[in-house]
């Protein structure tokens, strides 16, 4: 007497003879069967026995129950499946699923995590590039001891009216009869505006309000460059003019390699500090933003920004060791 799967084999043998392809044969069945349908991995594999001329609806003889216990082959059969495919592991070497849980976990050492976000897929020759822009800046402060101490930092970003907490930054004491706090969407800003920042080893040297309306391109952005001694690759900052200028003042300019947040100083330090105070404050008006901007800017302490030079040079001395690479766990400007 045939059981509910091997019926399902038997129809979908009858669909491979009429010459159903795999996706009809697939949503004939589970229209046909519904939540009781064979797993997709199961009709492809049936599929492709019967399309390879297989007569037999019969599933395969088993050699007795499950293995309950780990061997060498074992450990090696499953670490070759789930780096291929981690479905279907303990059917295809036949032992049971605590078995293959305790593997992985215990003599495997693997671990499910989720994907680590990062600002950009990088291609070999951007880490190369990383890499090497690395080396170089590490090589001139070997050369030049006193180089930290002669370098201006500069970026700009978006200060918002009002930007949302994180749902980390939100978190509160509940007991389990008390509700969650809700946190609703964020609302359409009323205004932003874009602050441009140079500051260096001791502290801020200025900072620069954008008027509204007006783009930060290499026109502008030659007005504020009075004090600049290194800057990002930005199209504005990277335009002809600017480095004409910088040039003709005899300023060094210290290469920046593209998608590089993690080693820029304002992105890995300065921005996310301001920007994690603001949350979560709604501002009347834009005076009102500048004002607490300013203060939050005051606030840090000449250690701070040492702190943070010492740990660009830490930073750049692990991405030459890691070839290029982000690295998870260090703050990655993604947004």
């Amino acid at each position: 007497m045939c059981d509910e799967k091997q019926k399902q084999r038997i129809n979908l043998k009858f669909l491979v003879k009429l010459k159903k392809t795999l996706t009809e044969c697939y949503k004939l069945l589970q229209e046909a069967y519904g939540g009781n349908s064979l797993s997709r991995a199961r009709i492809f594999e049936w599929y492709k026995r019967f399309i390879e001329g297989r007569e037999s609806t019969e599933d395969d003889q088993r050699p007795g129950r499950p293995v309950t216990v780990s061997t060498p082959e074992t450990v090696t059969k499953i670490n070759q499946i789930v780096r291929a495919d981690r479905r279907m592991i303990a059917e295809a070497v036949n032992s049971d699923k605590e078995t293959v849980r305790k593997i992985l976990h215990e003599e495997l050492h693997m671990t499910k995590v989720c994907a680590k976000l990062v600002p950009k897929n990088l291609t070999p020759d951007q880490k190369f590039l990383r890499q090497q822009v690395c080396s170089d800046f590490l090589e001139k402060l070997k050369e030049d001891l006193g180089l930290m101490k002669n370098i201006i930092t500069c970026d700009e970003t978006w200060i918002f009216q009002y930007d949302v907490e994180i749902k980390r930054q939100s978190m509160h004491w509940k007991t389990p009869e008390s509700p969650r706090i809700k946190k609703a969407r964020m609302s359409k800003l009323k205004f932003k505006a874009m602050l441009i920042v140079f500051f260096d080893i001791n502290g801020i040297v200025m900072t620069e309000w954008v008027p509204e309306g007006q783009t930060v391109n290499q026109i502008y952005y030659l007005s504020v460059l009075a004090t600049l001694r290194e800057r990002d690759n930005a199209p504005a900052h990277n335009a002809l003019s600017v480095k004409q200028y910088l040039a003709g003042k005899r300023t060094p300019v210290l290469e920046h390699a593209p998608y590089s947040p993690d080693l820029a100083p304002c992105d890995f330090f300065l921005f996310p500090k301001i920007k994690s105070a603001l949350k979560g404050t709604r501002f009347e008006s834009m005076e009102a933003v500048k004002q607490k901007t300013a203060e939050l800017l005051k606030a840090l302490a000449k250690e701070d920004f040492q702190h943070c030079f010492d740990q660009w040079k830490k930073r750049m001395e692990r991405r030459v060791a890691r070839g290029g690479e982000y690295i998870e766990g260090e703050h990655l400007n993604v947004e």
